[in-house]
């Protein structure tokens, strides 16, 4: 915890040159990874980290320090140094106490992951890992381990608030490799959320997920080549959002909004997508993983709609970057820790539910690729130009799922891609995963329901789809 008074004394001080705002972030962040990889225990680590980060704003520039020293002859002197980027008089009203921001608590725990046995997480990695294994000699090496990291913020700003904040993760990493041949393939499965102990032991099924991890693995390992050309492609619900966080979700952000530097800049109440497509970052969905009471600026967050019946909306905007673009915040800024600057980041970024089941949109399916799942890609944010890889695709024809084909990878552009949603399923789900950008590596869900994108650029190397 940090004093209040140093916290004033701080301010005052960093303030003293003519900054219009200034804020503390104090972290302290416990975390803890144990693994298991082929039934035997290879890595517990156990990590603490506690800092400040120090932010001052003068209109349309900011500064930022961090220091691992809490003392307050390190602060004080971190605050002098920051407030030298400005000249002029002090500007900030004095004050001399804080006001307490109450959140709401959106992720209740019944047992937080700190006070579960390690014996109990070992039993439960090796269990997970022996179902795997035994599925099939194939499987020559699995890894499962469980994540947990437990931050407790305090910020304290020069509008006198001060906001404590407390968020406990907790993430089952699956990784298992099969191999034969000169063929190798690799299956990722990472569930995670903000619930305790109870979600690994009574949310997840644990069996299922080795079986599915286990059998689609060896399905993919034995598939074709996937087919090249430009044909339609249906991408699944859940994990298969994360082309619309990667190619269209960052686009969204302050952070390259107010710089003129996303392809959407300036276009709020154009039409970027077809009429079926509405989209959303909601950081309120109790125990979800992008979840958070307050953002790292000490906002409450909102359901922050982005794009409605094919019409942009609204930007995921930071306090900082919405001063640039004459918005207020909206509860959209996010750090990895005290060491890096906050800036707008996404949460729970989903395409919403349309009106088709998975059913429908396969039936109504003459020939295409059905893209599962994926295990990465990238992104060009000045011109929205984008290429993923599917861990997990299938051919359609005629309305049926027909053989598995390996290799597959989308290739599009975020603005043409949302204009050839074609059909938008109703079967909503997400995926966790960590997104790395400026401000550092956070914990997101990607999601959407099942839809079908009428035409995009598939790469492979199994020759013409028509073959098939």
């Amino acid at each position: 915890m940090l004093n209040k008074k140093l916290a004033l004394d701080v301010i005052n001080e960093a303030a003293s040159t003519g900054a219009d705002f200034v804020e503390i972030f104090y972290e302290d962040t416990y975390s803890s990874v144990i693994s298991v990889e082929n039934g035997k225990v290879n890595n517990v680590i156990n990590t603490n980290i506690s800092g400040v980060g120090l932010r001052l704003l003068k209109e349309n520039r900011s500064v930022y320090g961090s220091t691992s020293d809490v003392s307050r002859k390190s602060l004080l002197n971190l605050a002098t140094t920051l407030s030298k980027s400005f000249s002029g008089e002090k500007i900030i009203k004095p004050f001399d106490a804080f006001t307490k921001v109450k959140a709401k608590e959106l992720c209740k725990v019944e047992t937080p992951l700190t006070e579960v046995p390690k014996e109990d997480i070992v039993a439960l990695l090796k269990s997970v890992n022996k179902d795997v294994k035994d599925y099939d000699p194939r499987i020559v090496r699995v890894t499962s381990s469980l994540a947990i990291d437990v931050h407790s913020t305090e910020i304290f700003n020069s509008d006198g608030k001060y906001i404590p904040n407390k968020r406990e993760y907790g993430r089952l990493a699956l990784l298992s490799i099969a191999s034969e041949g000169n063929k190798m393939e690799t299956r990722f499965d990472g569930p995670g959320g903000q619930a305790g102990w109870e979600f690994f032991t009574k949310k997840l099924d644990l069996k299922a997920l080795a079986k599915e991890n286990a059998s689609k693995l060896i399905m993919m390992l034995e598939a074709k080549e996937c087919p090249s050309g430009k044909f339609p492609v249906i991408i699944g619900n859940g994990w298969g959002g994360v082309i619309f966080h990667e190619a269209c979700g960052h686009q969204l952000e302050a952070s390259s909004v107010a710089k003129g530097l996303s392809v959407f800049s300036g276009m709020k109440g154009e039409k970027i997508a077809n009429d079926i497509v509405s989209a959303y970052d909601d950081a309120t969905i109790p125990n979800e993983w992008g979840t958070y009471n307050v953002d790292d600026e000490g906002n409450i967050p909102t359901r922050n709609e982005l794009i409605k019946d094919g019409v942009l909306t609204g930007y995921l905007i930071d306090d900082f970057n919405g001063r640039r673009m004459g918005e207020k915040g909206n509860g959209a800024c996010r750090r990895q820790s005290y060491k890096f600057e906050p800036t707008s980041r996404m949460g729970n970024t989903y395409i919403a539910n349309g009106k088709s089941t998975k059913e429908e949109i396969i039936k109504n399916t003459k020939l295409a690729l059905y893209a599962v799942s994926f295990n990465g890609g990238s992104v060009n944010p000045s011109t929205g130009d984008f290429n993923f890889g599917c861990s997990e695709a299938y051919i359609v024809k005629d309305g049926k799922i027909l053989e598995p084909v390996r290799g597959a990878t989308l290739v599009g552009n975020a603005k043409d891609i949302l204009k050839h949603i074609d059909m938008v399923g109703n079967d909503l789900a997400f995926g966790q995963g960590m997104c790395g950008a400026s401000s550092g590596s956070i914990p997101v869900n990607v999601g959407q329901p099942t839809i079908r994108v009428d035409e995009i650029v598939v790469g492979g190397r199994g020759g013409s789809i028509d073959e098939f």
